[in-house]
């Protein structure tokens, strides 16, 4: 199905799991996939692909290496292989969000597809291989086609990827999206792939794709709407999900059943475990519980990134818990050290509190 009808006369289809981005004349294209990745000036289209070979199912994978899967899967969607590159996701191609912007003549489009809830990570976080080969049992998460109807120069082109880049990163900063492998927050996941194309043919010659420049400031506010866009479609991260204290927490590993597995050490109650969690989801959820417990966070997170010393850290946690304590009518609980676990370990004991203060009540 026709999907977008682009400033550059370009058309994106939706078939077969893919989008295409068919290209009506010459275009300038950078690619970080590694299929048919790198500058290159001739070619016909591009595509992101959904591998998945059902909903919830594994990635169907349609060779032995990666670029040979790429290439059949070309051929499949009626392309051809080496005049294009393309992207594999286990995103749906149904929830892709496309965002447009214009300034005078100038247009750009970005074309989004994402999830990040499985495989979001900050940059720097440990690794967990290296291979001098393709890995082809991951797919791209956050898959990117940006269309610039502008002409440019290489170099500006490579700043665009930089810039778009960037944008991405704020939006899932923006969200508070936490990493899977550190106590960090999200910059984007492991296997993020983006495609730059730039309108050879266009009258209009930029050659600046930075910060400053008007062309920068499209991409960056395409890119960011986008993205937030497709991760809400795709996995339901949003501002209204990230409304709660265990989704905040999620990176510090405290959850849910963390939260019950303490008030059973703490507690002979006969309590159910769907009574205690329906009160814990509650309680999370509550402003007052929110707001303090973000501060809470952000300020064990300067800590971490060396902002706030320890001492600074000590008295004003201590401060936040003390409120916490005061507005739920609970004990309140003394923090003796300033570590992800010390800091974590408080801010359970004092939650548990409240809750079973709560089911007390009830």
């Amino acid at each position: 199905m026709k999907l977008y009808t682009i400033s550059t006369g370009d058309i994106a289809y939706r078939y077969e799991k893919s989008i295409v981005v068919f290209f009506k004349g010459a275009r300038k294209v950078l690619s970080t996939s590694v299929f048919n990745g790198g500058y290159h000036e001739n070619y016909k289209a591009v595509f992101n692909h959904d591998g998945k070979v059902g909903s919830g199912m594994p990635c169907e994978m349609l060779a032995d290496t990666y670029t040979e899967h790429m290439q059949i899967l070309a051929e499949r969607i009626g392309l051809e292989p080496d005049l294009v590159t393309g992207m594999g996701t286990a995103a749906d191609m149904e929830n892709v969000a496309i965002e447009s912007l214009n300034y005078e003549e100038l247009t750009v489009t970005a074309i989004v597809t994402g999830g990040i809830e499985t495989n979001g990570g900050r940059v720097g976080d440990p690794s967990d291989y290296y291979k001098p080969l393709e890995k082809p049992n991951k797919l791209g998460t956050i898959n990117i086609i940006l269309v610039l109807d502008t002409d440019m120069p290489p170099g500006t082109l490579a700043r665009a990827l930089v810039t778009c880049t960037e944008a991405k990163t704020a939006a899932i900063q923006e969200l508070l999206a936490g990493s899977n492998y550190s106590t960090g927050l999200a910059t984007g996941s492991g296997t993020d792939q983006t495609i730059i194309v730039a309108n050879t043919e266009s009258e209009l010659y930029l050659e600046g794709a930075g910060k400053h420049s008007k062309l920068g400031e499209l991409i960056g506010k395409t890119v960011t709407k986008a993205v937030k866009k497709a991760l809400s479609k795709q996995s339901g991260l949003n501002p209204k999900t990230q409304h709660n204290v265990f989704k905040r927490l999620k990176r510090f590993k405290v959850t849910t059943q963390s939260i019950w597995d303490l008030y059973q050490q703490q507690s002979v109650s006969g309590v159910l475990k769907p009574e205690f969690l329906e009160a814990a989801e509650s309680l999370a959820v509550e402003p007052l519980m929110l707001t303090y417990t973000s501060l809470y966070i952000h300020l064990l997170d300067q800590f971490l990134w060396d902002l706030l010393d320890k001492n600074e850290v000590m008295e004003a946690a201590e401060k936040i818990l003390a409120t916490i304590a005061t507005e739920y009518n609970s004990e309140a609980v003394v923090l003796t050290d300033v570590s992800v676990e010390a800091m974590m370990r408080r801010w359970s004991e004092l939650f548990v509190d409240i809750v079973a203060n709560k089911l007390g009540r009830a």
